[in-house]
């Protein structure tokens, strides 16, 4: 078992969607085929479930770099092996748009 995250070796599919916000995770996982809830422990809450027809986790990462870094490690220690971080995003250049 995890210290942080609370996952434990087959809880995680190899491929994991990483949004910042906790409140993200359940919305992202409410568009894939099955999913259900993991753990759900500080900021780190995961679904895994089948998304046409390929296993894959999504777990909130909270703010920063030290709780990503610690949610990625704990994840790859129990079989995660692909990370995608999605989210928000913004800029300061002017001749781009946000979104």
């Amino acid at each position: 078992m995890q210290y942080h995250t609370k996952l434990k070796q087959g809880d995680i599919a190899p491929y994991v969607l990483l949004p910042g916000d906790p409140k993200r995770v359940a919305v992202v996982a409410s568009f894939w085929d099955e999913a259900h809830l993991v753990a759900d422990n500080r900021e780190h809450v995961t679904y895994t479930g089948i998304y046409k027809g390929m296993p894959i986790s999504c777990t909130s990462t909270g703010m920063g770099c030290p709780s990503t870094a610690i949610a990625m490690e704990e994840l790859a220690r129990v079989g995660a092996r692909t990370f995608l971080r999605i989210g928000t995003c913004g800029t300061f250049q002017d001749f781009i748009n946000n979104g």
